[in-house]
């Protein structure tokens, strides 16, 4: 039993109950929707200690409780905290995702290497906590994508790697760190030949586009920030909202085309593109028309150019140019990104 101090007032992350009861259940699955928190069990709403008698049979049929009644469930850290010879119990939900013994559907991420999309080579899964996961992760990857080793003339050889092993550790961190746990979907990595896919459950914020992601134009908030917290704390992210921009600086270094981001159903999904899907694309450059060109390469100045803007600089009218964009689009070369209004163009390549 720890002596402590109490937060003055409640909070976003800090609530005060008087006694266990569905109240506190429905508060901790708030917080762990979000930013996490606290919640203060035997404190009346005004910050005052009541005390609460406990004992450790009473702990565990409170975490069973919470348990049993949230799905995906929600299995609590429980600290005992004693002021004024008064006690109190805090349940917190991130300390179990990070330090949990066994594993739970949870922090399920489903893994599987395909040979097209409906023929599974190998597949496997990981439940454990979401710091073994990272690891796990990333050696199910390393295990399926494809390993060049340079015969260089020195004593030792150069290693390369499909894809920047530096970046898909990003991708994974970025997939932990800001996953909605409690949605009942899976994190899902997909590999591919010429491809990785990283779908993971929980939309960007509605205040964030994917356009605001690929500016940096936006200001970081993390789903779960206790979780985004440890993992800085230990030196395995740098700093929050950089993540995209060193994704696609690794990339680029590599000669790779950019990733792919977006939100698709009630998640978010990364998409990363290996030297053999560059290879077809620019196959697919050839022949050309001069305006396709000039396309291109006002897309890759300007993602948020619009048909009359090109239709300017081109000096065509814009149906033509929409018919242009449809034709390298069909090509592969360029996509929509979001909707019509609001949305962007990319380049593939």
């Amino acid at each position: 039993m720890a002596k402590n101090t109490l937060p003055q007032t409640e909070n976003l992350t800090v609530e005060f109950k008087s006694s266990f009861d569905n109240d506190v259940i429905e508060s901790l699955v708030a917080f762990s929707n979000v930013e996490g928190g606290s919640v203060y069990v035997g404190v009346t709403d005004d910050g005052k200690v009541k005390g609460i008698s406990i004992s450790k049979e009473s702990i565990a049929t409170w975490i069973n409780e919470i348990r049993n009644k949230t799905a995906p469930a929600i299995i609590p850290n429980v600290e005992t905290i004693e002021i004024d010879d008064k006690t109190e119990d805090k349940p917190t939900n991130a300390a179990y995702l990070m330090f949990k013994n066994n594993h739970s559907t949870i922090t399920t991420v489903e893994l599987g290497r395909f040979q097209d999309h409906i023929t599974i080579k190998d597949t496997a899964r990981t439940q454990s906590d979401i710091i073994t996961q990272v690891n796990e992760v990333m050696e199910f990857v390393k295990k399926h994508i494809n390993l060049e080793v340079i015969i260089t003339g020195q004593v030792q050889n150069i290693q390369k790697w499909q894809y920047p092993l530096e970046a898909i550790r990003e991708i994974v961190l970025n997939m932990i760190i800001h996953r909605d746990y409690m949605s009942s979907s899976d994190s899902i990595v997909k590999i591919f030949n010429d491809k990785i896919e990283f779908y993971n459950p929980g939309r960007l914020p509605d205040n964030i586009t994917v356009a605001d992601l690929l500016s940096n134009n936006y200001k970081s908030t993390p789903r779960n920030k206790s979780v985004a917290d440890f993992f800085k704390n230990i030196g395995w992210v740098e700093k929050y909202g950089s993540g995209i921009s060193r994704i696609r600086n690794y990339f680029k270094e590599a000669g790779l085309p950019e990733p792919k981001f977006g939100n698709i159903s009630s998640g978010f999904q990364v998409t990363v593109f290996s030297q053999e899907n560059v290879t077809e694309t620019e196959n697919n450059t050839e022949n050309l028309s001069k305006n396709q060109k000039i396309i291109i390469n006002e897309i890759k100045k300007n993602p948020n150019i619009t048909s009359e803007e090109l239709s300017n600089i081109i000096g065509i009218t814009a149906d033509n140019v929409r018919v242009n964009l449809s034709k390298l689009k069909s090509k592969g070369l360029i996509e929509r990104v979001g909707a019509d209004k609001g949305g962007y163009w990319r380049v593939k390549f």
